[in-house]
């Protein structure tokens, strides 16, 4: 494909169609750990995505001569299976009016609901011009393709300025995340919960004392130095704990584990429970230089309030002593609220190719949008678990 400009757009049916290093060079120091080379290359390597998995890999690329300038993760993906889009009903609406919704193409980290940038542009660019680049390849290859929808999932605010004035649909969404406003120590945030929230705080993150179990993070050198040991610890934690859920998705499997933490440890965490000298329960976890991303929980046994010690207080008190700002405890959970987290806005962008398809969901997301900014203001002003900070 080519677009003005003296930029050309090729699509990539691997990852491995694109240098690692020139890829990478599109990333700041801000960037999630999710969109580095290894992550993707780890994906498809392992066969977590690949066509009989219902995900075939379509990345964006744009070139400028000999130097990638420009890119996005994409995927024509076979349902919503994994990607967090929430369009069941949409797809289901729109094949009952006899319009496919499937495949749809995503700008997106499969299995990955974090927001964080999906147009990369390197340094020194012309970011408009090659985010039109990359926006114009995806549109020419849905209809190359005959699609109905593209979607740019978990889009950074930034870039969701840029798809809105571009034309794009955007979707309004939440999770809860928790935001560290500040603290020099566990007890700060601590002392900002009214007296009630603190006392049950308190009593939980105490009872892995009494239980006889100790909580750590393991990451950085510790972790690179028995890395696949790691991957398959994490990897059996996972999978015992959804093989107990009916609805438990195992989308990750233990290659992947075994590449990612032999790759790129030091953005990846294991907090870690033992109890009489085994490890009884886990979180994998991905760090940048200010975000904690939690990622997959399990455990072979079962204590009370290990979950909310091993996903969410120690972490926490782990974000305050790092410095982290903020830590994304993944997609869903209203548990999360009495642990400090707040309601955090999430979107995605859309571009339905189907006129009649287009004109109906526009409308329906005008109401959804108010209802849901209404519903997040009321829970700011008269919800809040946190007091103002002194």
């Amino acid at each position: 494909m080519h677009v003005t400009g003296g930029l050309q757009l090729r699509v990539c049916q691997s990852i491995h169609d694109v240098p690692r290093a020139a890829w990478d060079a599109l990333l700041d120091e801000r960037a999630m750990p999710f969109l580095r080379w290894d992550w993707l290359a780890s994906l498809e390597e392992s066969g977590c995505v690949t066509p009989r998995r219902g995900w075939r890999p379509r990345h964006l690329a744009v070139w400028r001569g000999e130097r990638l300038v420009a890119a996005a993760p994409a995927y024509l993906s076979e349902s919503s299976d994994g990607d967090f889009s929430r369009d069941w009903d949409w797809a289901s609406a729109v094949e009952r009016a006899g319009v496919h919704w499937y495949p749809k193409l995503c700008l997106t980290v499969p299995f990955t609901p974090a927001t964080g940038r999906r147009l990369l542009v390197a340094q020194g660019e012309d970011r408009a011009a090659c985010v039109a680049a990359l926006l114009g390849g995806a549109r020419q290859l849905a209809e190359e393709e005959r699609l109905t929808t593209v979607q740019v999932l978990f889009p950074d605010p930034e870039e969701v300025a840029e798809l809105e004035q571009a034309g794009w649909a955007i979707r309004l969404s939440y999770q809860y995340h928790w935001r560290n406003a500040g603290y020099r120590e566990p007890e700060d945030f601590l002392a900002r919960l009214d007296s009630k929230r603190r006392n049950q705080h308190k009593r939980e993150r105490a009872a892995p004392a009494s239980q006889g179990i100790t909580i750590r993070t393991v990451r950085g050198e510790e972790l690179a130095a028995d890395a696949v040991t790691w991957a398959r610890t994490a990897f059996a934690l996972h999978h015992a704990t959804v093989e107990k859920l009916p609805w438990g998705r195992g989308w990750l499997n233990q290659r992947f584990y075994e590449l990612v933490m032999t790759r790129m440890p030091e953005a990846v965490e294991v907090v870690a429970a033992w109890r009489e000298g085994r490890v009884i329960a886990g979180a994998f976890n991905m760090a940048s230089r200010t975000h904690l991303y939690g990622r997959y929980w399990g455990c072979f046994e079962e204590h009370r309030f290990l979950h909310f010690n091993v996903c969410f207080y120690h972490s926490i008190d782990e974000c305050i002593v790092r410095g982290l700002e903020v830590f994304e405890g993944g997609a869903g959970g209203e548990h999360k609220i009495v642990r400090g987290f707040e309601p955090a806005e999430t979107y995605s962008a859309h571009l339905f190719l189907e006129p009649r398809v287009d004109a109906a969901l526009r409308r329906h997301l005008v109401g959804e949008t108010a209802e849901l900014r209404m519903g997040l203001e009321r829970w700011r002003t008269s919800a809040p678990i946190l007091k103002p900070k002194e």
